[in-house]
């Protein structure tokens, strides 16, 4: 009969509820809230001695404790051999406290703003570490400053004598929307890791999260007519919008949906679509909250994500409608950004 052990997300999963046992716990989240509130907003900062703290690690504080035994072994016995090694370890200490603090005083952080993604995705922070010391810093890390005990996920870099380097920190957000970039924490515990040297920083950029897309993505809806012009019965040949259909012998290579064509050769199919001159012409594609017949609104904002993509990657032209905005059809990357953006905050 064997045991089985408990794996890492039950352990992830014990730790939260301890923690949410654990009395200290709400005051421990209000005074970091507090104290992250009294950081200013800056995408560029520069550590000084008014930023940047130090305090002993374990090691540090088990090598205090040597040292004590050391020196009171030394004077009970009178032990000039224990007498220096006692002060030569403590100036060994001291010197690397000194060259610990210096390691990232002095260093300047920028944040790259970040690129817009999709709910459920990691993003990735670029940061640029740059130094004006003659000398270069190793052993730096950053990370997303974490609440309790939630681990960090270090990111490590040296940075050269008077150059820059760059790291990159990750951060999956669980909501859609406009997110500023949470407090980022960096630090450093060299060269003999007994005393840990670090800062935190709040950077002023903020990051837009997209709907995750519907998977698999559903057809796109039937076009609508134009306008003042004449409807026409809806032809769902290859079920999507009535403006494209199935390459026909002797279409005009213009007509030809070269993005689906790409990717066509590229999964090793020949499926090539055609823009229906004739149907664009009386049908417009609408993308409208309203006829996503799903109960949940998230559904409807993914479902809409994935007709956005979809119109997209086809070529065609498309328009948008909820309930606060509305996009008159057009096509491109900034109609495109315009459409998520709105999702996103819809």
């Amino acid at each position: 009969m064997t045991s089985a052990n408990p794996t890492t997300s039950t352990l992830g999963q014990w730790r939260a509820r301890a923690a949410l046992l654990n009395p200290l716990a709400p005051v421990r989240r209000r005074f970091q809230r507090w104290w992250q509130a009294r950081l200013p907003l800056h995408d560029t900062l520069t550590l000084t001695q008014r930023n940047v703290y130090i305090l002993p690690t374990s090691s540090g504080w088990m090598l205090a404790l040597t040292l004590i035994v050391l020196l009171i072994a030394s004077i009970n016995y009178q032990l000039n051999l224990g007498y220096l090694l006692t002060f030569l370890l403590a100036g060994s200490a001291l010197i690397g406290m000194h060259i610990c603090h210096a390691n990232l005083r002095g260093l300047t952080l920028h944040l790259k703003a970040p690129d817009a993604h999709f709910m459920g995705t990691s993003t990735a922070f670029e940061i640029q570490l740059s130094s004006d010391r003659k000398s270069p810093r190793y052993g730096i890390a950053l990370a997303v400053h974490g609440s309790g005990k939630e681990p960090h996920h270090w990111a490590w870099t040296d940075v050269p004598a008077q150059g820059q380097s760059s790291v990159q920190v990750a951060f999956k957000p669980e909501r859609r929307g406009l997110h500023r970039v949470p407090t980022l924490t960096a630090e450093t515990r060299f060269p003999l890791g007994t005393f840990r040297v670090w800062t935190y920083w709040r950077p002023a950029a903020q990051v837009m999260v997209y709907p995750a897309p519907e998977t698999p993505a559903p057809p796109l809806p039937p076009g609508e007519p134009r306008a003042g012009g004449a409807g026409s019965t809806p032809t769902q040949g290859i079920g999507e919008f009535d403006g494209v259909r199935a390459y026909r012998r002797g279409d005009p290579l213009k007509l030809v949906v070269w993005k689906k064509a790409a990717k066509s050769l590229g999964t090793g199919t020949d499926d090539l679509v055609s823009r229906d001159a004739q149907q664009a012409q009386r049908q417009e594609l609408w993308l409208d909250l309203a006829r996503a017949t799903l109960a949940e609104h998230e559904a409807r904002v993914s479902r809409l994500t994935a007709w956005v993509l979809q119109a997209d990657q086809l070529g065609v032209d498309y328009g948008l409608r909820l309930p606060n905005a509305e996009f008159a059809p057009d096509s491109g990357p900034a109609h495109k950004r315009n459409c998520l953006e709105a999702l996103a905050l819809c």
